[in-house]
């Protein structure tokens, strides 16, 4: 499924999405719209019901009401794997097949897909994300540090050339130095490909770095949604101007880079 099926359309839609687990309510008619080449960070505290949106988005998750569409069309028109396909995926842990060398890895939905030469469009996410094959492309997963078993996943998720990417918490477990290096590393390749975000974090400050917005989710439900500066300035309620003040005290300032 291509972002741009529907010229005009935004690349990535929910619209009064809920889902329920159980008593638990973690969608409550949330609705948000990121335009194509865009990035949205979800941000707000665990349990807020960011990462179960952005599942909503390839279908790890269904909802229970509303509508999800990718390139203005509704994700359930079609194959959920083929869906998956088509998106770029980076979850918290990587996620990369222990068994497989780095290339292999990096290659494997370009594969799925039929494309021409599955390993040249490997290497070259490789290359993109400063693991060069020629370095790497033969290793196992096990035999690289954590920052670079999360670039090797950001690379699986570019190789097909996706127009949409999820990003769940994706440099949430490493220390702050590499952190820093991995962001600064999708910074550049926001400016490289044409590319749609949707990025899951608890770090505001990353949030401001990495995205044009965020939406400040609490309870299943959206905040408010804006630039930092928007967000700071003029917050539209009580919880809100309490994270960021809490944020703006024990970290950098939040601007984009």
């Amino acid at each position: 499924m291509d972002v741009d099926a529907h010229p005009g359309a935004s690349a990535l839609t929910a619209t009064d999405v809920t889902r329920r687990y159980g008593d638990i309510r973690a969608l409550d008619g949330v609705s948000i719209a990121v335009p194509a080449g865009a990035a949205l960070a979800l941000v707000g505290e665990s349990g807020s019901g960011k990462t179960t949106l952005l599942r909503c988005f390839n279908r790890m998750v269904e909802p229970d009401s509303g509508t999800i569409t990718v390139g203005g069309v509704d994700v359930r028109e079609g194959s959920a794997i083929q869906l998956r396909r088509r998106t770029g995926y980076v979850p918290q842990s990587g996620g990369l097949l222990p068994h497989w060398r780095i290339l292999r890895n990096v290659a494997l939905v370009p594969t799925l897909l039929g494309m021409d030469d599955p390993e040249t469009e490997a290497a070259t996410a490789l290359e993109l994300v400063g693991m060069p094959v020629s370095r790497f492309g033969r290793r196992f997963p096990h035999e690289l540090s954590g920052g670079q078993r999360q670039r090797v996943a950001l690379a699986r998720a570019l190789a097909a050339r996706p127009g949409v990417i999820l990003l769940d918490e994706p440099f949430g477990a490493v220390d702050a130095i590499t952190r820093a290096e991995l962001q600064s590393a999708f910074a550049r390749l926001r400016t490289e490909l044409p590319v749609t975000a949707l990025l899951v974090t608890h770090d505001l400050a990353e949030a401001a770095r990495l995205a044009d917005s965020m939406a400040v989710m609490r309870e299943g439900r959206i905040e408010q949604q804006g630039t930092a500066d928007e967000l700071i300035s003029s917050p539209d309620n009580e919880y809100v101007a309490s994270l960021f003040e809490q944020a703006l005290a024990a970290s950098s300032p939040l601007r984009r880079a």
